[in-house]
C-alpha cells in the first residue's frame, strides 16, 4: 500500500537536522572522545581532547556551531519504493530544507555557485543528494555536513588486484599520513574499498556516518578496522598533530563487489566532530 509524505515535512527534517547537527555531537562521537582522554598518553594531547569537550559542552549551552566551518550540506535519502512524495518535488524539498536550517540557524553558508567564479551562493545550497530505493514505505534521511578542512585530505586510489589487502591498508596509512594535521585530529576515517572510481568514494563518505562504536559485520574487515585503527594512533600526529597516542577515533570501512581488473580503495577523513544526523519518516 503506497504511503504519502509530504515535502514540507521533508523540508521541516532537514531543517532541523542541519541546526542539530551543527550544534551537537553525536552521542557516539561524545563517547568516543571521552574514551580518547583517558587513553591519551601525552600531556599536550590530553589537554587538547579536555579543551575539544569543554567547547562541545559550550556549544551546546549556548547554541554555537561546534566547528565554525559549518560545511557543506550532504544528504543520504533511502527512500521506500511505497512512499509518495506529494506537493512538490523531493530534491527541492531537501535544499530547501538546507537553505532554511542555515539560514534560522545563523550558520555559516561556504557554498559557491560555480567552483571557478566562486560566487557565494548566501544559503548553503545546494546540498550534496545521494538516493536509494529501499524496500518499504519509510524514508531514512541521513545528513551530514561536511568541512573541507578534512575533506581536502580525501582521495581515491586505482589499485590493481594484485597489490591486495597489503596494498589497501598501505593506500589508507599513507592517505593519514599525508593529512597529518590538516584534517583536525582525532580523525574518523571512512573507507570505500571495490564498485568504480566513483563508487568507492561514496562507500567512504557513507562510512563516516555510521557509528564509532560500531564495527563492519563482515568478519575480515572488522579486524582491518581495528588493526588500523591501532597503526594509524602508532604514527604520533595526535590530538590537533601536536603529537599523542590518539590521532583517530575510528576506521570505518564499507565493501562492494568490483571488477576482475580492478581494486578501488577511497579514503574519506572528517575531523573530530564528525556531525552526523538521522531521522526516519
Amino acid at each position: 500500500m503506497i504511503r504519502t509524505i509530504s515535502v514540507e515535512e521533508i523540508t521541516n527534517n532537514i531543517k532541523e537536522m542541519c541546526i542539530e547537527a551543527n550544534h551537537y555531537l553525536s552521542k557516539d562521537m561524545e563517547e568516543s572522545l571521552k574514551k580518547a582522554a583517558g587513553q591519551e598518553t601525552s600531556a599536550l594531547g590530553r589537554k587538547i581532547l579536555n579543551q575539544l569537550q569543554e567547547n562541545l559542552q559550550t556549544a551546546g549551552e549556548e547554541m554555537i556551531p561546534i566547528c565554525q566551518d559549518t560545511g557543506m550540506a550532504v544528504v543520504f535519502v533511502e527512500i521506500g519504493q511505497e512512499v509518495h512524495v506529494e506537493g512538490g518535488l523531493l530534491e527541492d524539498a531537501i535544499h530547501e530544507g538546507v537553505r532554511l536550517g542555515y539560514s534560522e540557524g545563523f550558520l555559516r553558508k561556504s557554498v559557491v555557485r560555480d567552483p571557478l567564479i566562486r560566487e557565494n551562493t548566501k544559503d548553503n545550497t545546494p546540498a550534496v543528494i545521494h538516493y536509494e530505493i529501499a524496500a518499504g514505505d519509510k524514508v531514512k534521511l541521513t545528513l551530514a555536513p561536511k568541512g573541507f578542512g578534512s575533506e581536502n585530505m580525501s582521495c581515491v586510489f586505482m589499485l590493481k588486484p594484485s597489490d591486495g589487502i597489503e596494498g589497501v591498508k598501505h593506500a589508507i596509512l599513507t592517505a593519514v599520513k599525508d593529512a597529518g594535521p590538516n584534517a583536525c585530529p582525532p580523525m574518523v576515517v571512512g573507507v570505500g574499498i571495490g564498485g568504480t572510481f566513483e563508487k568507492c568514494a561514496l562507500l567512504a563518505k557513507k562510512a563516516l556516518t555510521r557509528p564509532v562504536n560500531e564495527s563492519s559485520p563482515i568478519p575480515y574487515v572488522k579486524e582491518m578496522e581495528e588493526e588500523l585503527l591501532e597503526k594509524i594512533n602508532m604514527l604520533g600526529i595526535g590530538p590537533g598533530g601536536l603529537g599523542g597516542r590518539v590521532t583517530a577515533l575510528a576506521v570505518n570501512i564499507n565493501t562492494y563487489p568490483t571488477h576482475i581488473a580492478g581494486l578501488p580503495v577511497a579514503v574519506n577523513i572528517c575531523c573530530h566532530v564528525n556531525r552526523h544526523a538521522a531521522r526516519e519518516l
